[in-house]
């Protein structure tokens, strides 16, 4: 069975989240602080965290940011705050998904298991794939990629947005395809974060950032892969 660490200092919030995921056949961790929350996700190493950004002591955000430093475990931010800009902040931090309370505990199983189920999917291919003559390989058997030789560090939803556009290079794919591809369904008003992690992608492969040569915008369209398959 999956683990779940949940970290939120709202007791009730915190049990009936339990509830309804341990429902569902999922093992679940609780903190109540971000401090708490660090370390069980250290020790346990839980395969899903889902993370207050309001906690008591640590802030939330700051808590993405240790997690993220050393560990690629997907993160879902829970917060109050519903701005675009709010949310975009969140997924800048390296989260893969965002709920603004208030939600329904069912949105949100289904979101983790949408989660879990990506992470957890086979690989299609146990053979390097190869493109740009060498400059990007990906080696999905092993979840790894690499640009001009160097290893990347990719959350999933990164990783995911990568094997989609490097399945068919040079073909464009909307927003709400990626979306839909990376997360494995369909959710009201996140289309546009899509954007938040193809910008996270492009710090990590791209040379230079602000004028990409991999991952490319098709003004009206969405993004495809700059790069072609050798062989």
């Amino acid at each position: 069975m999956p683990t779940v660490l949940i970290v939120e200092d709202e007791r009730k919030l915190r049990e009936l989240l339990r509830g309804y995921l341990e429902r569902d056949g999922i093992t679940v961790l609780s903190a109540g602080t971000g401090a708490e929350g660090l370390s069980l996700a250290s020790t346990a190493s839980p395969d899903l965290m889902v993370l207050d950004l309001g906690l008591p002591d640590i802030p939330g955000e700051t808590v993405a940011r240790e997690v993220r430093s050393s560990s690629r475990v997907p993160i879902i931010i829970l917060t109050a705050k519903a701005e675009e800009s709010d949310r975009i902040h969140g997924l800048e931090l390296g989260a893969d998904d965002y709920v603004t309370k208030p939600f329904s505990p069912r949105e949100l199983v289904l979101r983790v298991r949408a989660v879990l189920r990506r992470n957890d999917s086979g690989p299609l291919d146990d053979r390097p794939v190869s493109l740009g003559g060498g400059m990007l390989t990906i080696d999905e058997s092993r979840q790894e990629a690499t640009v001009d030789g160097r290893k990347l560090d990719l959350t999933p939803t990164e990783w995911g947005i990568l094997l989609a556009l490097s399945a068919n290079p040079g073909r464009v794919y909307s927003r709400l395809e990626l979306i839909n591809r990376v997360r494995g369904y369909e959710f009201e008003g996140y289309e546009r974060s899509i954007d938040s992690h193809i910008k996270n992608l492009r710090r990590k492969i791209e040379r230079e950032p602000h004028d990409p040569r991999i991952v490319l915008t098709v003004l009206g369209g969405g993004y495809r892969l700059g790069l072609s398959r050798d062989g």
